[in-house]
């Protein structure tokens, strides 16, 4: 269950997302004219050269947990086999690992492809999502103050573990499904 299939960099998800970007384009391009495209593509273009250090330094960082990190190691705490505490390890993590989508998920990834578990994956990314401690700090504490906080992170924590457990045990059932249907 811990092995994942490689992704491909040109897949369905791709293709929807080209047609939705041509379509809106064109749109544009009709509606409002070449010029007015032109400038969307242009500042479009300026925010791929602002966000793409930051897409290769996650991807870098992923590339070197899948190096640093022990693959026995890696699986005995967060792999198929760890239980309840993997789980609890994994949603750990992702409270405390700071950083955006470009860091997170590059990590994610690199966790998945050294051992780690779907579920621990899961409970990873949804901690980091629901109880990130710097999102808190930065943006939630000065708008809604310490009780909303509190009580919001108190209410999710057990999100990313009901998530987690649920993904094993459909990732459970759907295996045997395949072993009796072979």
């Amino acid at each position: 269950m811990s092995t994942r299939k490689r992704a491909h960099p040109f897949d369905w998800s791709t293709i929807v997302i080209a047609v939705l970007v041509s379509a809106a384009a064109v749109t544009v391009f009709i509606r409002d004219g070449q010029s007015r495209a032109l400038a969307i593509l242009g500042t479009d273009f300026g925010l791929l050269l602002d966000i793409l250090p930051k897409v290769l330094a996650g991807c870098f960082i992923g590339a070197f947990v899948t190096v640093l990190l022990p693959r026995e190691a890696v699986t005995r705490w967060v792999g198929a086999e760890s239980g309840l505490s993997g789980i609890l390890i994994a949603t750990i993590m992702g409270a405390l690992l700071p950083g955006g989508p470009f860091t997170i998920y590059p990590v994610a990834a690199a966790f998945l492809s050294i051992g780690a578990d779907v579920g621990a994956a899961i409970a990873f990314v949804i901690s980091w999502t629901l109880l990130g401690y710097n999102r808190a700090l930065i943006w939630e504490l000065p708008f809604f103050g310490l009780d909303f906080v509190t009580w919001r992170i108190i209410l999710s924590i057990p999100l990313p573990i009901i998530a987690a457990v649920t993904a094993r045990m459909v990732l459970k059932i759907i295996a045997a499904w395949r072993d009796h249907s072979k």
